[in-house]
């Protein structure tokens, strides 16, 4: 698809597993400790959330892409339309031209709804001497216009169906990485258990952000929603990803942005850190995979993990990279 193919990670099954300490070993190995564990926890996260961030890109480009299959069918459908007409008036000539003739030898081709059929039957019986050059020669330029449109609609039903693919393959690989963090969670004991959870869930939430306007209006949304789930591909109204929560809040604001972290990074004007207003929008990880909203304070809001859901964190918890602001 234009050269295009996204990186999938390809850690999964049981190398993963293995590569990470997920697969027991044997009875005398000791536990884990939990700040292993979290690591490891938050890397599947991670990798989780790449491959989700990759989804709602691919969802977006392959709505992008329905759009324009259905405009190119309608063109074609048009372009048919004035092909048959050409077609009527051409296939009238040749039987005026031919009346009272044998017509027995050109009966299969003037029948014909093939637009090339047609055009070659004409040629091979020099019927294009005799009839109106004109007309022929506009038919000859309708049916290879057809034949762009047709082309052109199967290239989109072409990539439309790798899209469809590549969906299906970053779903899996999310689900996947959730299911392995899941499960590694579910070996430690309930009381370490709450405790790892407890730490994820230790972000301090200001009382009050200084933010008014349209990025006020976007804040007020996110911060409404802290203690929300993160659910990957979500976008409201009780649980959200990462770029779904950004989305959500700066519609308050009427300003819309795609459902996908690396293109909201590509939606506004770009600020340096020493410039950054609550409301902008921060991003992390390289290739772009997570987004949230500053708030002021080196504090952010956003959708953190599946472990953490909606929070508030200090701007470094993770590898920054930089800054946009919305409309």
């Amino acid at each position: 698809m234009n050269g295009r193919k996204r990186a999938i990670t390809a850690l999964a099954g049981l190398g993963l597993a293995a590569s990470l300490g997920l697969v027991p070993g044997s009875p005398a190995q000791a536990e884990p400790d939990i700040d292993d564990v979290q690591e490891r926890v938050n890397t599947l996260y991670h990798q989780a959330e790449q491959a989700s961030e990759r989804y709602n890109e691919a969802r977006v480009e392959l709505k992008q892409l329905n759009q324009e299959l259905r405009g190119l069918r309608a063109d074609e459908t048009r372009q048919g339309h004035r092909t048959g007409a050409v077609r009527e008036q051409l296939k009238e000539s040749v039987l005026r031209e031919f009346e009272g003739n044998n017509l027995s030898a050109m009966a299969e081709f003037v029948v014909s709804e093939d637009p090339q059929k047609f055009l070659s039957g004409l040629s091979t019986m020099s019927a294009v001497e005799t009839v109106q050059a004109g007309l022929y020669d506009e038919y000859s330029t309708e049916t290879s216009a057809l034949a762009l449109r047709r082309k052109a609609t199967q290239q989109r039903l072409t990539q439309v169906s790798e899209l469809e693919q590549e969906l299906a393959e970053e779903k899996s690989t999310a689900d996947k990485k959730l299911e392995q963090a899941e499960s590694l969670l579910g070996r430690l004991k309930e009381q370490e258990r709450q405790e790892l959870l407890s730490r994820q869930d230790s972000g301090r939430v200001p009382s009050d952000v200084p933010a008014s306007g349209r990025a006020g209006a976007a804040i007020k949304y996110a911060m409404a929603q802290v203690g929300d789930a993160y659910v990957w591909g979500a976008a409201g109204p009780d649980a959200f990803d990462c770029s779904g929560l950004t989305m959500m809040a700066w519609a308050q604001a009427g300003v819309s942005l795609p459902h996908s972290s690396s293109m909201q990074y590509s939606s506004g004007a770009r600020v340096s850190e020493s410039d950054l207003q609550p409301g902008d929008l921060v991003f992390y990880y390289s290739p772009i995979s997570h987004v949230g909203m500053y708030i002021g304070n080196g504090m952010i809001v956003h959708a953190a993990n599946p472990g953490a859901g909606v929070r508030v964190d200090e701007l470094h918890t993770m590898p920054y990279v930089g800054a946009v602001r919305p409309g």
